[in-house]
């Protein structure tokens, strides 16, 4: 059995992707160390996830079928400390949550399991969040997702959940169970301006990888787009989400677009908290710090990192400047053309590469012995006995291929 675990399950937006990414790509180093990240994939962890949860998920939930046993069982199977990751099992129920945590070892005596919850101010992950559902093929405004998250009944889709993932005190305890308040730790996102490395130091401290010559390196952190590409990609969604199929919206729309082309451009207004609604959530975040500092759980960083800084500016994502859009527009369609050339040159590439085998094959069909060798082959198979012949040939030859 493990000896410790440390299940970290969330919040969304708080480093997670970059965590999971240099964990997956340091496996063979932490195992040296005694540190297990199962995973045999980079979206291990969000599959087990899915299966644990029975979440719908654009038919991944088909692959995910098993995933959290075959997970739990290779925690179990070893002897030292295993890191499970994943910011969806925020939203676990606490039956949930109950089985996670007993599969994993609670409870036997043996493995000491640890929560961790990563967790970032409301004024920024509001703005985060809704960018997220963007570059998920939702047309929402952000007027209707504000509102929609101010609804005292939060049965909305939208806002069930957001709350479900991000209110912090429901999120402990439906996960802690009789967890000790000192097995639960809270590592704080840093505020705006902070030194860059601070979050992933400490990382680091909560999950033991101090002394570790780690490879930091990683293409998969998320990314975040300005004021104006987020009009954009939510224009491309209102106008072509039931045109376009999920692999290619996968691939072209959020990889090539939102990722790799908008996220890259300087200068535009990024997303922000309204004006308007910092009241509110200034006041629901200081409830939540008031009840999580009242609990004694281990928190690295600050919880006074929750209250979030009120924004110097707001630019209205659903009404931008109009000529920052058609920048933007005119940036992802050079970042089209210059995908569509890339897969045309594969094809022409491809094209060449199949005349080029058809070439080999006509020469080798000029070629007497293999011509000889031809009509021998379809000699033989005219009858039982030549198909017999050819059956003890290739019995002899270790094969029952018709190509051997």
């Amino acid at each position: 059995m493990a000896r410790r675990v440390l299940l970290h399950v969330g919040t969304p937006k708080t480093g997670t992707t970059y965590l999971q990414d240099v964990c997956f790509r340091n496996r063979p180093l932490l195992e040296e160390h005694g540190i297990l990240y199962p995973a045999d994939r980079f979206d291990a962890h969000f599959l087990a996830a899915l299966d644990l949860m029975r979440l719908p998920w654009g038919g991944l939930e088909e692959q995910a079928v098993g995933a959290w046993d075959r997970l739990a069982a290779e925690v179990r199977a070893f002897d030292g400390t295993a890191i499970v990751s994943h910011e969806i099992l925020a939203r676990a129920t606490p039956a949930q949550t109950r089985r996670a945590l007993a599969s994993l070892g609670h409870g036997d005596g043996s493995t000491e399991v640890h929560l961790v919850l990563s967790v970032r101010d409301l004024v920024r992950q509001i703005p985060a969040e809704w960018q997220e559902n963007i570059k998920h093929r939702t047309t929402t405004s952000y007027a209707d997702f504000l509102a929609e998250l101010q609804e005292q009944s939060r049965s909305g889709i939208i806002a069930s959940w957001f709350w479900a993932v991000q209110e912090l005190p429901d999120i402990v305890d439906r996960w802690r169970h009789d967890l000790p308040a000192d097995r639960v730790h809270l590592v704080t996102v840093p505020p705006p301006g902070s030194p860059r490395d601070l979050l992933w130091e400490r990382f680091v401290t909560t999950f033991g990888l101090a002394g570790l010559d780690l490879d930091l390196g990683t293409d998969r952190a998320n990314v975040s787009l300005g004021v104006p590409e987020t009009y954009l990609l939510r224009q491309v969604n209102l106008r072509a989400n039931d045109q376009i199929e999920p692999a290619d919206y996968r691939e072209l729309i959020r990889e090539v677009l939102a990722h790799r082309t908008l996220s890259a451009r300087t200068g535009s207004p990024r997303l922000a908290l309204p004006p308007t609604a910092f009241p509110w959530i200034s006041e629901l975040t200081d409830r939540w710090v008031e009840e999580l500092s009242s609990q004694g759980y281990d928190v690295v960083g600050s919880l006074a990192e929750l209250s979030g800084e009120r924004p110097a500016a707001f630019s209205d994502p659903d009404a931008p400047d109009l000529d920052q859009v058609v920048d933007a527009a005119a940036a992802s369609i050079v970042a089209l053309v210059h995908d569509v050339g890339r897969w045309r040159a594969n094809e022409a590439r491809l094209h060449a590469e199949i005349a080029d085998l058809h070439g080999q094959l006509a020469r080798a069909r000029m070629n007497p012995v293999y011509r000889l060798k031809e009509r021998l082959y379809r000699l033989l198979t005219r009858g039982r006995t030549g198909q017999r012949v050819l059956d003890a040939y290739y019995r002899a030859r270790g094969s029952s291929s018709r190509l051997a």
